[in-house]
């Protein structure tokens, strides 16, 4: 059986793990060198920890198979996005970003990036994409679903309308996940992802990760995280590809929750704006089944304002505040207060791995 044939759950189980070897331990621990012995045969193997670790490299072939690509890891979602732009852009060049995605990429560039004088091109996911937001630009950076607000574009036709006009297409897909998503297959050159959220899930560590399939890019992408030192830590490291292994399952519970609790806030009094592609009423549904694999486990809603939202979060029972997703707690983050362009009310929800039943009626009960 090739590894194309095997199920997602197997795929998270056993990537990136060597072949059984008697007297060897099943899972493999951290590698924590700085220097590595060199040797007179040294013939261009592991010889210091900044350039390398086979602790990095069983990570980045497990996410790697997933996402279908070359996989380089970061020390965090925005090292991952910080280190793609840096190294593709010069100055003068044009960028397309997403102006309702991740608000830290928008402050990145117009904090970080000035000295290259970029011609910034900021555009919400779901449009108008035309032909002036695609000419001469360098990069195009799609976010889909976006964060917080969850609207969806099609990846495969901007990344041919991209590449048309001589530009790269990135995606960062982070809420999707590379079991909901693989925009590599869709046409992407680039794939990023923040692995703080689902792919790690637990809520205790930072990481980060870029794909790509041409290897000329991946070897650029490995010498700029060499050179700047923006390395993830081996535990942390190591942490990751334990947590992977059961990416299927709570990705599994976290979509039924969030069908769940849609449907039962559907119509409800207190609700306004309730958004989930998953759903099929939903005005991204379409579109979100025909370029994604499965759905996940965030949502989002609109209170009446900051205070209805405190007032949620105080009476639930299961529910808490954190500016976080994907962990296996459910979750809520008023995006207002980090400065995303949204309603005082507005709530992107976390849905985690309680029990459906259990995590409804707290919701109910804390909107009553």
């Amino acid at each position: 059986m090739s590894k194309s044939d095997l199920g997602d759950g197997t795929r998270c189980v056993r990537g990136g793990h060597p072949e059984p070897v008697s007297g060897t331990p099943m899972l493999p621990g951290p590698v924590f060198a700085a220097p590595f012995h060199l040797g007179e045969d040294f013939q261009g193997g592991d010889f210091y920890g900044r350039a390398g670790n086979p602790t990095w490299r069983a990570l980045e072939a497990a996410i790697g198979e997933l996402d279908g690509g070359h996989c380089l890891l970061l020390p965090s979602g925005m090292a991952a996005i910080s280190t793609v732009l840096r190294a593709l852009l010069r100055r003068g060049d044009a960028l397309v970003l997403p102006s309702d995605g991740y608000y830290a990429t928008r402050q990145f560039v117009r904090d970080e990036l000035t000295e290259l004088e970029l011609d910034v091109r900021e555009i919400g996911t779901p449009g108008p994409w035309t032909d002036d937001v695609f000419a001469g630009a360098r990069l195009v950076l799609l976010e889909t679903p976006s964060n917080p607000g969850l609207d969806v574009c099609d990846i495969a036709e901007l990344a041919e309308r991209a590449h048309r006009a001589g530009a790269l297409l990135a995606v960062d897909n982070t809420t999707a996940t590379p079991l909901g998503q693989r925009p590599l297959e869709l046409g992407a050159d680039i794939v990023i992802a923040s692995d703080t959220k689902a792919l790690a899930g637990h809520s205790d560590l930072l990481m980060g990760h870029v794909s790509v399939r041409d290897p000329e890019l991946a070897e650029r992408l490995v010498r700029a995280r060499t050179l700047s030192g923006s390395i993830p830590g081996p535990f942390e490291t190591w942490l990751v590809h334990r947590s992977m292994g059961t990416l299927d399952l709570r990705l599994a519970r976290q979509a039924e929750n969030a069908a769940a609790l849609v449907a039962a806030l559907r119509g409800h009094p207190a609700i306004s704006g309730l958004r989930w592609p998953g759903a099929p009423d939903d005005p991204s549904h379409d579109l979100a089944r025909r370029q994604m694999r499965r759905w996940g486990g965030v949502f989002r809603f609109e209170l009446a304002d900051a205070a209805a939202v405190d007032e949620f979060v105080r009476r639930s029972e299961l529910v808490v505040a954190a500016t976080s997703f994907g962990g296996l707690h459910s979750t809520v983050d008023r995006r207002a207060q980090w400065g995303d362009p949204v309603p005082e009310g507005f709530v992107r929800f976390s849905a985690g791995c309680e029990d459906p039943d259990d995590l409804v009626a707290d919701v109910l009960q804390a909107l009553s």
